[in-house]
C-alpha cells in the first residue's frame, strides 16, 4: 500500500470545484476519476483513460456495491411509480383534508418528520422526503433551496444515529471486523459523541422553528415568494410532467399507494437485517437488506 501523499486530495477537489462550476455532477466525477488513474498509474494522461473504465466496472465486481447501485435504481423507479399512480397527490389532500399541513410551516415540520421516520436509508429519505414535500413547499411558496436543506440534515445524519438500519449495519460490521467486541454496544454508546449528526438536526429544528433563513436561502425565499420556484435559466431534474401531473387530484389518487410502500419499506429493514444476520440483527446484510 502506498503512502498517502498530498496529491490524493486533488481528485476530490476538482470533482467538487468542478461540479460546482458546471452544474454537471457525472462529468465532474468522471474527470475526478480520471485524475485519480493518472496520479495512481504511470502518469500517462493516456493511458489514465481505459484504467479510470476499469476502475468503474471494477465496482461491480464487489456483491455489497452492486446491490447499492441496483437499489438506488430500483427505489428511483419506486418513487417514480408511486407518484405516477397518484399516491403523492393522495397523501398531500389527506393531509389538507384532515388539516395537517395548512402553512409553510407545518410543510417544513412535515418535510423534517419524514426525515426522522423513514430512516432505513439516506437515499430513501431523500426521495420520499422530496416527492412528499416539493408539491406543498411549492404551494405554500417555500423555497425548493430550503426543501433540499431540510431534507438534507435529517437524512444521513438522522440515518447515522440509528443501528437497526443499512448505515447502522455498516458501522457495526465494520467495527466488528476492527477487533472491537461488543460492536454494538459501542455503537450505541457512541451515539451521543456523534456531534454533527445531533447538531446538523437541531439546527435544521431551529430553522424551521424559528422560520430563519440561512444565507442563500434568504434570496431563494425572495424569489419563490415572487412565485418564481426556480432561478432564471436553472433546469430542475424532476420531471415536468410530473410536477403538471400535481396541480390537479384525479380520481384514481389515493394515499394508501404511498403510505403502504413506505410502510412495506420501513418494516423491511429490520426484517432483512434479522433474516440476512440469521436472526442477530447486528450481523445482518444492509446491503441485502435495504434491496
Amino acid at each position: 500500500m502506498q503512502d498517502p501523499v498530498w496529491t490524493s486530495v486533488i481528485p476530490p477537489l476538482l470533482a467538487i470545484g468542478l461540479a460546482i462550476v458546471t452544474r454537471q455532477v457525472i462529468l465532474s466525477l468522471s474527470i475526478g476519476l480520471w485524475m485519480g488513474a493518472w496520479l495512481l498509474g504511470s502518469g500517462n494522461p493516456l493511458v489514465a483513460i481505459p484504467q479510470a473504465i476499469d476502475a468503474v466496472i471494477n465496482v461491480f465486481t464487489d456483491p455489497g456495491d452492486t446491490r447499492v447501485l441496483v437499489f438506488t435504481l430500483v427505489i428511483g423507479g419506486l418513487i417514480a411509480t408511486i407518484e405516477k399512480l397518484g399516491g403523492v397527490r393522495g397523501f398531500i389532500h389527506l393531509l389538507q383534508e384532515r388539516k395537517w399541513v395548512t402553512g409553510p410551516g407545518r410543510a417544513q415540520w412535515l418535510a423534517f418528520g419524514t426525515g426522522v421516520v423513514v430512516f432505513i436509508e439516506s437515499n430513501i429519505t431523500l426521495l420520499i422526503a422530496g416527492a412528499i414535500s416539493r408539491p406543498l413547499f411549492d404551494r405554500y411558496r417555500v423555497s425548493r433551496e430550503k426543501l433540499a436543506y431540510i431534507i438534507d440534515a435529517t437524512s444521513a445524519p438522522i440515518c447515522v444515529l440509528i443501528p437497526l438500519n443499512a448505515w447502522g449495519a455498516v458501522i457495526v460490521s465494520l467495527l466488528a471486523s476492527s477487533g472491537i467486541e461488543n460492536p454494538i454496544d459501542v455503537f450505541i454508546g457512541a451515539i451521543l459523541l456523534n456531534f454533527y449528526a445531533i447538531f446538523a438536526v437541531l439546527v435544521c429544528a431551529l430553522v424551521i422553528w424559528s422560520d430563519f433563513d440561512i444565507g442563500p436561502m434568504r434570496a431563494a425565499q425572495k424569489r419563490t415568494a415572487e412565485g418564481k420556484f426556480l432561478w432564471p435559466n436553472a433546469t430542475p431534474m424532476v420531471d415536468p410532467s410530473l410536477i403538471e401531473a400535481e396541480q390537479s387530484r384525479q380520481p384514481q389518487d389515493s394515499a394508501k399507494l404511498m403510505l403502504l410502500p413506505v410502510l412495506a419499506l420501513v418494516l423491511s429493514m429490520p426484517l432483512g437485517l434479522f433474516i440476512t444476520g440469521e436472526g442477530d440483527l447486528t450481523a445482518g446484510s444492509g446491503s441485502t437488506s435495504v434491496l
